[in-house]
């Protein structure tokens, strides 16, 4: 059973999906770094990849499904994936079905739950790594990237008026997503505002027999 991990921006996926994907053995699938991996190999996706990225074009919906599927079929014999922000959109959720379908594989999802004005209380304080992009949070105090030393800043799009506009893409674009796994008795919901230890034990305790 792969995992996929719904919430709006600042919900705390990133932080939980690692603690997840510790605790059961998931590999996490992470868009950008497929993508940058893959655009440096010499491969017919690869330069697929690389000539849309280059261009500076968005890379299409079927482009990322080759990217999953690549990445899935290297996967060793049973191993369980996480997947973080996708699918993002109905268009994603139906190609993405069918290919969980094609690879015989299931799915349930997690939708962390956060009230908007927490969201964008963290997201205004939040720093990330000028190098490896890690993200922090308001809680680490250091000015240096505990992974590489890098500097920690402030994204440019952490502002009131780009955290608005991603928030009504996410209610717009991802919560139909999110209903179309609920009818299908594949979404777990819980509470992602009562700090990061208890969110971790609450979400281990949805998933423990699950996955």
């Amino acid at each position: 059973m792969d995992l996929v991990l719904f919430g709006i921006q600042g919900s705390g996926k990133g932080t939980l999906g690692k603690y997840v994907a510790e605790k059961y053995g998931l590999v996490i699938f992470e868009t950008g770094g497929e993508l940058r991996k893959l655009s440096a190999e010499d491969s017919d996706l690869g330069r697929k990849i690389k000539e849309i990225v280059q261009a500076g074009r968005l890379v299409p919906n079927e482009v990322v499904m080759d990217i999953i599927e690549n990445f899935m079929k290297k996967l060793p014999a049973g191993k369980k994936v996480l997947f973080d922000g996708i699918p993002r959109k109905m268009e994603q959720a139906e190609t993405f079905d069918a290919l969980m379908k094609k690879l015989d594989r299931d799915m349930i999802g997690v939708l962390i739950e956060v009230p908007e004005e927490v969201v964008m209380k963290r997201l205004m304080s939040r720093r990330i790594c000028e190098n490896c992009k890690t993200v922090y949070s308001a809680t680490y105090t250091k000015a240096e990237c505990e992974k590489c030393g890098g500097k920690l800043v402030t994204r440019s799009d952490d502002n009131p008026e780009s955290i608005k506009t991603r928030i009504k893409a996410y209610y717009d674009e991802t919560m139909p997503v999110i209903e179309h796994y609920k009818k299908m008795g594949k979404m777990l919901t819980m509470n992602g505002d009562v700090g990061i230890e208890a969110a971790t034990q609450e979400i281990f305790k949805l998933l423990d027999g699950k996955l």
